[in-house]
């Protein structure tokens, strides 16, 4: 989801192996998960052959030196990044400074074409169509990055401001949206997550449960991860601050190591399955990632109110999700195979981890009772006239008065700030455009285009859902495609004649299935391929053989289950 970057949120344990024994070892972890604008502090050398990526999460694994499977030469450590050769007397150029030029040029000629030289609709006013050239500007940017993503909205912004487009007041508007608070928010509670390490013990038992083999295990991350989504509203720290350390303490174990051959043997599979399940965990459930809430909002603008969203969404999404998590491992067990079948030796593991992190703790009960009264609050907030922004802020209120999380914990969410900022100056930018009929002038000539074509509505469901994924190819943020193109989908869906909650949730759901295409495509991807398990070309062919296979599940069991519920 979104551009994160979670910062040293918790203490992770490893796992080690030693002759026949665990032994465990705890260390202390920073989290890198930005979407975009990746860096780390420190260049993990590889244990054998060296890695062209620079794993995003910072993980030590100490073995013992007495008959140990491995040597001292596979174990990772950590050196300063010089900037230079030793050998080499001249100076290194300065690092440049501001935006990138040729990013910089395009983003805002783009703008400058649509405004000046691009003839105008005459159904469009002067405003609207000076306000759509900023957006376009700003969206590009968010493509090609000539800055941070934060202050390149914030440029659009001022834009709109100083050219008069927007008035102050509109141009800010967007930051009282309860949703975007929310979002925010759920920052705060993943990183309370990760901190008491409740996350990482949820995942650990399951582990238990079921890893006596390699398949068995993938379904155990998986239906973890099922567990966990919804009261963790961020897929990226699910993956750096549960998942991923878990994957790598496993796969080290057996022997399997990132950036050699030996990746295959399990990690590669467990990486790429996690990964490729993530998206049906977040689509499962609202409050399981941020862009969700987003959906419900931006469609509540456009007219299209889901009732009791939480319960709604969740039923909508039951069927065709759980197919989907059931059928991904064992697809990708046939079609990207580990080497190793049976991993005996994974319980034992985490039972010794288990035993070694204790029993649970104060922190983690609180944990506990907090999510579980925001998850209610959430189902049933709308009968007791509580919105989820108030239900997320009471959640924040409980963990911060018993010293879960402290305000410098809020403070150093640095993501949750970016994200605030970029976030509501897009979503304001959206929904000016709305106000001024660009939306609604977009979406009636694509309906029209669908109508010379003689298309039914189920037949431009499927092909605006299809553009809306493959367009993703383009973003680096699952949020910042919805607040670029969600209310301009769904407006053209609704002239299409789909009906709307049904379009409404289409997207949404499509929202978190394509996060997992690209290496670069959500927050997740950047994590999990930044762990060196998975090449490149596997991300992106493996990306689109389950977009297939999800389009399929989604498309056939979806269509029989909405109907079933009277969407359509």
């Amino acid at each position: 989801m979104e551009s994160f970057a979670l910062h040293s949120l918790s203490t992770s344990t490893s796992f080690s192996l030693s002759s026949s024994r665990f032994s465990l070892h705890h260390r202390s972890r920073p989290i890198m998960t930005n979407r975009s604008q990746l860096s780390l502090p420190l260049n993990p050398q590889s244990r054998s052959n060296p890695s062209p990526k620079s794993p995003l999460i910072s993980q030590v694994f100490s073995f013992p030196s007495k008959a140990s499977k491995f040597n001292t030469s596979s174990r990772p450590h950590y050196s300063p990044l010089h900037a230079s050769s030793s050998s080499s007397n001249s100076p290194s150029p300065p690092p440049l400074q501001g935006a990138k030029p040729i990013p910089f040029v395009i983003s805002v000629c783009i703008g400058l074409i649509v405004r000046f030289l691009v003839p105008k609709p005459v159904e469009v006013t002067p405003e609207a169509w000076q306000l759509l050239s900023i957006f376009l500007s700003t969206i590009a940017g968010l493509v090609l990055s000539p800055l941070p993503v934060g202050a390149w909205a914030f440029l659009g912004l001022t834009t709109a401001v100083v050219t008069k487009t927007l008035t102050f007041g509109a141009a800010f508007s967007a930051f009282t949206n309860e949703v975007i608070w929310l979002i925010v928010i759920s920052f705060f509670f993943a990183r309370g997550f990760v901190k008491t390490g409740l996350g990482d013990r949820i995942a650990t038992y399951f582990v238990k449960w079921m890893g006596k083999s390699t398949l068995g295990l993938s379904y155990g991350l998986t239906f973890s991860e099922v567990l966990i989504a919804p009261a963790m509203p961020s897929t990226t720290a699910r993956a750096g601050g549960v998942f991923l350390p878990i994957i790598k303490s496993l796969s080290l174990s057996a022997g399997s190591e990132p950036g050699n051959p030996t990746a295959k043997r399990l990690g590669a599979y467990l990486v790429q399955n996690q990964f490729q399940s993530a998206g049906n965990s977040s689509a499962l459930f609202l409050t399981a990632a941020a862009q969700n809430l987003l959906c419900i909002k931006l469609a509540e603008e456009l007219g299209v109110i889901v009732s009791s969203p939480w319960v709604t969404w969740f039923k909508a999404a039951s069927l065709p999700a759980l197919v989907c998590l059931l059928v991904t491992p064992l697809v990708l067990y046939k079609l990207y195979p580990p080497e190793i079948k049976d991993t005996p030796e994974a319980p034992a593991l985490a039972a010794k981890k288990l035993e070694t992190m204790g029993p649970v703790t104060k922190n983690e009960w609180i944990m506990v009772s907090t999510m579980l009264l925001a998850v209610s609050l959430w189902i049933f907030g709308d009968s007791l006239g509580i919105a989820s922004a108030v239900a997320a802020m009471i959640g924040l209120s409980i963990l911060l008065v018993l010293g879960v999380l402290d305000w410098n914990d809020c403070l150093n969410e640095k993501s949750a700030w970016d994200t605030l900022a970029w976030f509501a100056i897009l979503v304001g930018m959206a929904g000016q455009l709305t106000n001024l009929g660009i939306v609604t002038w977009m979406s009636d000539c694509v309906a029209n285009s669908l109508r010379s074509f003689s298309l039914s509505w189920p037949a431009s469901l499927a092909v605006l859902q299809a553009a809306y994924f493959l367009i993703h190819y383009l973003f680096a943020s699952q949020t910042g495609h919805v607040g670029a193109l969600y209310s301009a989908f769904l407006a053209m869906h609704r002239a299409a004649g789909v009906p709307g909650v049904l379009a409404a949730l289409a997207l949404g759901y499509n929202t978190n299935l394509f996060g997992a295409i690209t290496h670069y495509s959500s927050g997740q991807a950047a994590v999990y391929f930044g762990a060196g398990y998975i090449d490149l070309p596997d991300i992106f062919k493996m990306g689109f053989v389950m977009f297939v296979i999800n389009a399929i599940i989604w498309g056939g069991v979806g269509a029989f289950w909405w109907k079933f519920l009277g969407l359509y």
